[in-house]
């Protein structure tokens, strides 16, 4: 994560993305350390979360890619199983991506939005804002409480 800040823009954008994905990480800590070592607050917003957003289309993709067969030869889930699945995705439809952001879930909703081809412009959309109004909120928080996060990290 050091090295990651330390790249400064680049290391908030490749981390962002990769966050977004099934790899384990905050982007959120990343944001609050590159802001802190004194990057653009608007600037980092609009990376942080173009970033993020990409991350979250790549895993939507991925699931558009899937296929019911391969699910249940690789994965053992039965069918009845995935259409159960089906009609919770269909009841919440493309609102799922306002969420995708959400740490663990977040990403199988991506998944499970593309998988099920659920909208893929309207997904993308409120993608998008689930993810700008994320990192809006820890913009805001960082403004407000700078010296706080800047203590916080030395």
């Amino acid at each position: 994560m050091d090295t990651l800040v330390s790249l400064g823009y680049w290391g908030l954008f490749i981390g962002s993305f990769l966050a977004s994905t099934i790899i384990p990480m905050s982007a959120d800590v990343l944001l609050v350390g590159v802001l802190a070592l004194g990057g653009n607050v608007w600037g980092c917003l609009a990376i942080a979360t173009v970033g993020n957003w990409l991350g979250g289309l790549t895993s939507y993709w991925i699931g558009w890619l899937g296929r019911w067969d391969w699910i249940e030869r690789w994965f053992k889930v039965k069918r009845e199983k995935l259409e159960q699945q089906k009609e919770h995705v269909d009841r919440y439809g493309v609102w799922l991506a306002l969420f995708t952001w959400l740490p663990v879930v977040g990403d199988l909703f991506a998944i499970a939005l593309g998988f099920y081809r659920v909208r893929p412009r309207m997904s993308a959309f409120y993608m998008l804002v689930g993810r700008f109004a994320r990192f809006l909120v820890w913009v805001l928080l960082y403004i407000k409480y700078a010296d706080r996060f800047i203590e916080w990290i030395r």
